[in-house]
């Protein structure tokens, strides 16, 4: 589709007074593609990252139904993996419906006692539009009071990430409490096997959308370090000095690692904050807060939260280790450069770490420049392209030993296995009683059934 804009979907006056209020002009790619799918009433699986506007793919069209319908219930599920993505969307939702008639509240964890009543009363008096964590919504299912049998529409956004994060068994639960006749909508940045299993069980011959990975924003000057962990801290410390930072974000795959590299920066005299999963959600949105009026330089941050951080103005990323899915190097990398600005990304790559490299270049197209360590820093790791798995080395070599030939014309691992089974001689002992021989157990029946030893 091509020169379309947003009056093409024929969408009612007051869900385009929301459009033109919250500043969007010109639909995207997959907001082109999925509006009238789900216009038209279809199942939907829609391969598509964040960035690309797929909340509003989504929202402007369910809400173009919702509040014209008079529903007296909760018509419509959104399921997404994080609080913060949950908090995005309900804040997408009172923006595009601030003419309209439609209440939605996020349902998640981490909150005070307070935020449980709210989400129970909302739950119970059937708010439009309910925006939830699965965990969070099995909770509230577990209480006895949660009515969803009458639900219109389910989405389950970041699908990939959900099953990723384990909820899997969460979502076939909840979706067993779901009438069978309703709309499913299923957003995923990739497209696993494992989606397209669920996408099986879920959705009713669905139009599919998939829409290439997008690359790096091409204002994004990505560089990175061949480094052993013990020089990250220092490398870190000396390029936020030679930097022209105006807000970074650092990214670290382990909750662990937030702290220390915080109270690391405090002791550089840098100001910074760490934002992880099991903090409250109202020490997120503060830190969050902070970090968009610059209270702040410097957030770190784990991959969870690389969906979810929506800041303009990032200047670098440094992402402390590589992220285990070269799709979340994307994510992470996408906070900066947005909105055709510049950015720089910055990754550091540990020797145990060298096998994730290739696949992140092989998606994003391109080879990552590896610069050398600065004057004093002593050498790095050398590069192998090849590297592979720590794991997958020890194993192979485990393997190799387990095969290869000794002088006995035998692999060390049938040398051992035979070791193990030949009886010790025992040397006969002076005045000692010889031992009567074991008697013979007695067989089981054989009419019962065989163990399972």
């Amino acid at each position: 589709m091509t020169d379309v804009d947003f009056t093409s979907f024929q969408l009612h006056d007051d869900i385009m007074a929301g459009i033109q209020a919250m500043g969007y002009k010109t639909p995207t790619p997959i907001q082109q593609q999925a509006i009238p799918v789900i216009l038209e009433n279809k199942d939907l699986i829609a391969c598509a990252q964040t960035g690309t506007g797929k909340t509003a793919a989504f929202l402007l069209p369910l809400l173009n139904k919702i509040s014209h319908a008079n529903h007296d219930h909760t018509s419509t599920l959104i399921l997404v993996p994080t609080r913060e993505l949950a908090k995005q969307i309900d804040d997408q939702v009172e923006g595009f419906a601030y003419f309209v008639s439609a209440t939605s509240i996020a349902i998640y964890g981490g909150n005070k006692g307070e935020s449980w009543d709210q989400q129970k009363k909302a739950l119970t008096s059937g708010a439009d539009i309910i925006i939830a964590t699965p965990g969070r919504l099995i909770a509230h299912m577990n209480m006895g009071y949660v009515k969803l049998d009458k639900l219109d529409y389910l989405v389950l956004d970041e699908a990939d990430k959900m099953l990723d994060m384990g909820f899997m068994d969460d979502i076939v639960r909840i979706v067993r409490e779901l009438p069978q006749k309703r709309q499913t909508l299923m957003f995923s940045a990739t497209m696993p096997p494992k989606i397209r299993d669920l996408a099986r069980k879920l959705l009713q011959e669905p139009s599919e959308i998939s829409l290439a990975i997008s690359k790096p924003a091409a204002g994004i000057d990505q560089r990175s370090y061949l480094v052993y962990d013990n020089q990250k801290l220092p490398l870190l410390q000396q390029l936020i000095q030679e930097l022209e930072v105006i807000s970074m974000v650092i990214f670290t795959s382990r909750k662990s690692a937030v702290n220390d590299i915080v109270k690391a920066l405090h002791k550089m005299g840098h100001s910074a904050e760490g934002i992880m999963s099991d903090r409250t959600q109202e020490e997120r949105e503060a830190t969050m807060q902070g970090f968009r009026n610059r209270k702040f330089k410097i957030l770190v941050a784990t991959d969870i939260l690389s969906r979810g951080i929506d800041v303009d103005n990032i200047s670098h990323i440094i992402n402390f280790d590589v992220p285990q899915d070269a799709e979340d190097y994307v994510h992470r990398i996408g906070r900066t450069a947005r909105a055709a600005t510049t950015g720089t990304a910055i990754t550091f790559i540990s020797d145990k770490e060298q096998y994730r490299i290739a696949r992140i270049e092989k998606l994003i197209e391109k080879e990552l420049p590896k610069l050398p360590l600065p004057e004093g820093f002593g050498p790095g790791p050398e590069y192998n392209a090849a590297a592979k798995k720590p794991m997958e080395n020890r194993n192979k070599k485990r393997r190799n030993s387990d095969t290869k030939k000794n002088a006995t014309g035998k692999t060390n691992s049938e040398q051992n296995h035979s070791r193990a089974r030949a009886p010790k001689e025992k040397k006969p002992v002076d005045n000692q009683r010889p031992i009567a021989p074991a008697k013979p157990r007695i067989k089981p029946n054989t009419d019962t059934a065989p163990s399972s030893e």
